[in-house]
């Protein structure tokens, strides 16, 4: 017969291995980057984009449908240590300059292991062309269903949802321009 303890001394070490494999399948940098362009994945595509009210980086309220005021809009969750994140910022910085204030791109820096300070350190040595927002409080993240780094939404000039992606292999630049070609 098998001692009840031999079951106790296996529940601690199996709930940590659950506990570790799990945090380390839900991790940004484990999970697969992917298109979720009308998969269900994040915003449905055609809902309205949801009102969030953040913070820029000095702490001021942004609302975030006032800031983009009926453009077509890219909105990028962002992390300072997330390397698809930095792997997308070319095609940023490409329809920055491609398109000017026609087309709003808002990087919404993510309140985790990070500060505005520590976004503000970044940016200094990154020169950007557009907003960056804080999300302290996870408002904008829980709003857009954003919770994996490099989620990128883009809304048409109505604030309609038409994309939704994660990941370093997101081609912005081609949905930008079916976007904007509508």
């Amino acid at each position: 017969m098998i001692s009840p303890f031999f079951f106790r001394s296996l529940a601690a070490p199996l709930a940590t291995g659950l506990v570790l494999a799990a945090g380390h399948l839900a991790s940004p940098l484990t999970l697969r980057a992917q298109s979720t362009e009308g998969n269900g994945v994040s915003l449905p595509i055609g809902s309205e984009a949801p009102a969030v009210v953040i913070e820029d980086l000095d702490g001021n309220p942004v609302d975030l449908a006032e800031l983009i005021a009926g453009r077509p809009a890219l909105i990028e969750f962002w992390a300072s240590w997330c390397d698809q994140c930095e792997a997308l910022q070319p095609q940023l910085d490409e329809l920055s300059e491609r398109h000017g204030e026609g087309f709003a791109i808002v990087a919404i820096a993510v309140g985790v292991n990070q500060t505005p300070r520590r976004v503000i350190r970044h940016l200094s040595r990154h020169e950007a062309a557009y907003p960056y927002l804080w999300d302290g409080k996870g408002d904008a993240v829980r709003a857009y269903d954003a919770f994996v780094t490099s989620t990128v939404v883009m809304l048409d000039a109505e604030g309609r949802v038409r994309y939704t992606g994660t990941g370093a292999d997101q081609d912005l630049v081609r949905a930008a321009q079916r976007l904007l070609e509508g």
